[in-house]
């Protein structure tokens, strides 16, 4: 019994080459493993496709879906379905389901919530999306979201806005800026002999560089919404720079985007002022105020100054933010400005068993220096931003001047896309008695088109310009346009003088 014992090969004599065929074995038994699942995953995302073509009610189509049928996805109300469906008409249909974050009011937390339930498969419903006829308030059809509690309703606001087409746009940001504007008009009075009026507001700008003003969502949202709201003079805080104001300016007066282009009525005669030095320091940098305002309805600057601090801080530089005093010529009116921004204040720390202050403490001790300037002063507004209510303890020096706020505390003035109707009051407008005198009533914080696409938010677009909501003021004064100044005009407007009022002390 010769030969062999069963076996077909021989054992090889060396034992790594045993070694080099089993490795060699493994690799190729993982290859067919892996080309196995592959092959597994391609038929599971066929067969999804497959369902999908065969349900169509699996996923929702927002090229085709009605206001309705929007809200039965998770956390999408009335408002945010009209808002959806509104900006599909403008755009001409959704091209991604990533092109919903672009929505207002949506935002990247939102769509990964809803992702799941819906697609896209194809162009608009060429039918006319569904009318609501629920009164559940809206962020931009509610104009008592504009308005304070307790004064006269003279602003009113249509649902209806227009959208910009595709500007000229820089890089870097979404294909498309189709931005819908809230329409506002203004009632003629019929009270106090139709006196004419002006209207005053205070922006914190937040850090606007020349950088984010070159932003064009961010200069279409300053731009029209002082078209928008008529605002004829504007105090501005915190600019990152002395250049970022002349942007909004140039944009008014030489348009370049289209909602500011197209806009029907005279868009005036814009003229910018910002203070020649910092008015605060902090670990962002450099601070500055500064005024824009309409010359053609009469508004001149006399002169402008930024009031120092005579007290140091304990390292010899100034602990306190400087107030940008400006004097203006309104027809035969003069009129001063003190443009404040003054930090929050910061809590006490405990230290050693004691509580110690913090310099942003400081900060919001009004400076003894401004009430000396102001001492003869009459008509007077200090407006910007103070960091708290007006009725604080800290803002009592105000109410020894005998100046009153025009916004209570009960009024929100800070905003953004996660809370729209804000939680602080952080900013407001102060009034000497002459200006109470020529005040009508008319107080209101602007909430409307202060978001677009082309702003960040976070990691997504559509957020707002700034997280302070412009708050206006209106003033009866004795400026009259005979001959409005027209877009495109070089017409100069014509000026008429009413008698001057008769000033009272504050």
């Amino acid at each position: 019994m010769g030969g062999s014992l069963g076996c077909h090969r021989s054992i090889p004599r060396d034992p790594s080459e045993l070694g080099r065929k089993l490795s060699a074995a493994c690799n190729f038994s993982d290859v067919l493993v892996k080309q196995q699942l592959q092959l597994q995953l391609q038929q599971q995302h066929q067969q999804e496709l497959q369902q999908q073509q065969l349900n169509p009610y699996q996923c929702l189509d927002i090229n085709s879906c009605t206001e309705e049928e929007l809200m039965t996805l998770p956390g999408v109300t009335r408002a945010l379905a009209r808002n959806i469906v509104q900006h599909r008409a403008s755009i001409g249909g959704f091209r991604r389901v990533e092109d919903l974050a672009l929505v207002s009011g949506v935002g990247a937390a939102r769509l990964e919530l809803v992702k799941p339930e819906i697609c896209v498969r194809g162009s608009p419903a060429s039918s006319s999306p569904a009318q609501s006829s629920s009164s559940s308030p809206s962020l931009r059809s509610s104009s008592a979201a504009r308005r304070c509690t307790g004064v006269n309703a003279h602003l009113s606001i249509t649902n209806t806005g227009s959208a910009s087409p595709t500007d000229s746009l820089p890089p870097g940001g979404p294909e498309q800026m189709m931005s819908s504007r809230p329409e506002v008009t203004v009632e003629e009075r019929a009270s106090h002999g139709k006196k004419p009026l002006i209207r005053v507001a205070t922006w914190d700008l937040q850090r606007c560089s020349s950088d984010k003003a070159n932003n064009p969502g961010v200069r279409e949202v300053v731009c029209m919404t002082l078209l928008e709201n008529h605002i004829k003079l504007l105090a501005v805080q915190d600019l990152a720079d002395r250049e970022a104001l002349n942007k909004f300016c140039t944009e008014l007066n030489q348009p370049s985007l289209f909602n500011v282009r197209k806009w029907k009525s005279p868009r005036g005669v814009w003229k910018c002022s910002v203070s020649e030095k910092p008015t605060a320091e902090s670990s962002e940098g450099s601070e500055y105020s500064g005024f824009l305002w309409d010359s053609s309805v009469g508004i001149e600057l006399k002169d402008t100054v930024v009031i120092d601090n005579a007290a140091t801080n304990g390292n010899g530089n100034h602990g306190q933010t400087k107030p940008y005093l400006a004097h203006f010529y309104i027809g035969s009116s003069e009129l001063t400005l003190v443009n404040v921004h003054l930090k929050t204040p910061a809590q006490k720390k405990e230290q050693n068993g004691r509580k110690h202050g913090t310099n942003r403490t400081k900060n919001h001790r009004l400076n003894a220096t401004v009430h000396d300037s102001l001492k003869g002063v009459k008509d007077v507004l200090v407006l910007g931003g103070f960091g708290m209510p007006p009725d604080s303890a800290e803002l009592d020096v105000l109410k020894k001047e005998k100046l009153l706020a025009l916004l209570p505390p009960s009024v929100y003035t800070n905003i953004s896309t996660k809370s729209p109707q804000g939680s602080s009051a952080l900013d407001n407008i102060w009034a000497s008695r002459t200006m109470k005198k020529i005040y009508t009533g008319e107080c209101s914080v602007v909430r409307e088109g202060l978001t677009n696409p082309w702003i960040p938010d976070n990691w997504s677009w559509g957020g707002v310009a700034s997280e302070h909501c412009p708050v206006m003021a209106e003033f009866y004064m004795d400026v009259v346009m005979k001959e409005p100044l027209q877009n495109g005009s070089s017409s100069v407007a014509v000026l008429e003088r009413d008698d001057i009022m008769p000033k009272h002390e504050r």
